[in-house]
């Protein structure tokens, strides 16, 4: 929701409540309010104002954000009590000069007990207007996650894998047919694999981690074939899956562009692929050689940087953290991942 409509409904429910209360005033005075000395107004506006806006904003701004939620009903219940008392304490230390309490403890109880009563009213408001808020906008960012998830499926569709890579490879396991069929046989499967992967099983916003590592691991093993140097490529997994879900194909991008531009195909470790998988989080790494002085300009299959980094902003909002460095010859895509 934009911050201008919000500010609308803010100013809105404030001056119904302004209405409530000069409705109340009129019947009270029977419709004589000029006859109210302005100076009794003041402790009027106190008794009616502070608890609200405190109760209200308390609720809202604060109490909502950290615990709203399912396992944390028991703080909101306790933190909301005391929000509401301290509310109605603060409005009575506020009317203490013009209702002269002090020392009459007794109805100085009874008045923090209105008062907060009045802030437990316009506090439920501002958690359930908090409420219609969240819920509005997280409408709209599944509108636009899956408006950005089509997008990305189209681009993937064009896309798909690396032209070249697909004519290479099956060129590859065409000769290998006549050498060790059962090689061929063993990589064609692989193949097999990620086609089937990548039009069947990228629909749904998460798939399993182990489920992606096996199509990364396949692709890998694709590419391996294209180079008799056995050291040309390293992938390291550390930690176990589990029952962790990743947004499908979003590693993927990154190791085709390291191997589309990696140079020194004789050279040990020329691309370096590590994802380590802790408690919390997941972090990945992808690191290949380019040659400094060719002109390279990195590509993303036509996924782009900005597209892959939209997707990451909408699918991990405030939960990932994505570098990417160019020097000396080396590029490196360093991406963290947060658990929610």
């Amino acid at each position: 929701m934009k911050k201008i409509v919000t500010v609308v409904i803010h100013i809105g429910y404030w001056m119904m409540y302004c209405f409530l209360l000069f409705f109340c005033l009129v019947i009270v005075t029977r419709g004589k309010i000029t006859a109210i000395d302005i100076s009794s107004m003041i402790p009027i506006a106190i008794f009616c104002f502070v608890p609200a806006l405190l109760g209200f904003y308390s609720f809202y701004g604060l109490l909502f954000k950290r615990y709203m939620h399912p396992h944390r009903i028991g703080w909101l219940f306790l933190t909301g009590v005391a929000a509401v008392l301290l509310s109605g304490f603060i409005s009575l230390l506020l009317l203490l000069p013009y209702k002269g309490l002090a020392g009459n403890w007794r109805q100085f109880a009874a008045l923090v007990l209105v008062t907060a009563g009045l802030a437990t009213i316009h506090g439920i408001i501002g958690l359930v207007l908090k409420g219609f808020i969240s819920w509005y906008n997280d409408i709209k960012i599944k509108e636009a996650l899956n408006r950005k998830n089509y997008e990305t499926s189209m681009a993937l569709i064009k896309a798909q894998i690396n032209p070249h890579f697909l004519f290479n490879t099956i060129n590859n396991i065409d000769i290998l047919i006549s050498k060790d069929a059962q090689k061929a046989s063993m990589y064609l499967n692989k193949l097999s694999g990620i086609m089937r992967f990548m039009l069947y099983e990228t629909d749904g916003e998460l798939i399993p981690l182990s489920r992606e590592m096996t199509y990364i691991d396949q692709y890998i093993e694709l590419q391996r074939i294209r180079s008799s140097n056995a050291g040309y490529v390293t992938y390291e997994v550390t930690g176990t899956p589990g029952n962790r879900m990743i947004a499908p194909m979003l590693f993927i991008s990154y190791i085709e562009n390291a191997f589309k531009h990696a140079e020194h195909k004789k050279a040990e470790k020329a691309i370096q692929i590590r994802l380590q998988i802790e408690t919390n989080r997941m972090v990945f790494v992808c690191r290949n050689l380019y040659s400094v002085t060719a002109p390279m300009k990195q590509e993303h299959n036509g996924l782009g940087n900005d597209l892959l980094q939209k997707r990451l902003q909408l699918l991990y909002p405030g939960r990932h953290e994505l570098s990417i460095t160019r020097e000396a010859g080396v590029y490196q895509v360093n991406l963290i991942l947060q658990d929610a």
